[in-house]
């Protein structure tokens, strides 16, 4: 199994790119989401270390949000108790996956968390500061502070730059993308 990491900064379009190599896809921001829907035990766990933010189940992204916003300490405490969830999920795909010929990991802590493996082939999904401005703006919950105390916990754009196989402009047209893609596929496969 060839297993490809997408980086790239937040809102730079990594997960449409994911899903436009046409393999299954593990997309770590939708499973995060399935939890605080669906995961009694996250909600019990969270709501024991963040009471005064985390309610009511379903975990609304909102309590999140404000919990983060509040105080830096709490982004770790919510950190230790997802990331252990989702790496079980990771585990259960790669298991139902492991006879694919390739597989898409759209994690965007996957070098932070030590999440890849040597092997892995990484992608570099790299757009202009300005298209990602536009694009984040235009999101339902956008919120820059909150976006800033993500990308503090991230490894420089640049760095990750560095440490890709390949690098994938993207100025937000399918037909650039597919082509991208298709030499990649044709490298590795």
């Amino acid at each position: 199994m060839i297993r490809i990491g997408i980086l790239g900064d937040i809102g730079s379009g990594k997960s449409y790119v994911a899903n436009s190599f046409g393999y299954p896809v593990f997309n770590a921001d939708l499973e995060v989401s399935r939890l605080y829907k669906k995961n009694k035990k996250v909600f019990k766990k969270l709501k024991r270390v963040l009471p005064k933010y985390i309610s009511s189940f379903p975990i609304n992204k909102n309590e999140i949000s404000k919990a983060i916003l509040t105080n830096k300490t709490n982004l770790k405490k919510i950190i230790t108790i997802v990331h252990l969830e989702i790496r079980k999920s990771l585990n259960l795909f790669l298991k139902k996956n492991r006879n694919k010929k390739i597989i898409i990991l759209d994690i965007p802590l996957l070098l932070e968390n030590k999440i890849h493996n040597k092997n892995d082939i990484l992608v570099f999904v790299d757009s202009k500061k300005t298209e990602i401005n536009k694009r984040l703006k235009k999101r339902p919950n956008f919120n820059n502070k909150l976006i800033n105390k993500f990308k503090k916990i991230q490894l420089s754009s640049s760095y990750k730059k560095k440490k890709s196989h390949f690098i994938i402009k993207n100025n937000f047209t399918k037909k650039s993308v597919k082509k991208d893609i298709k030499h990649i596929l044709n490298k590795i496969l």
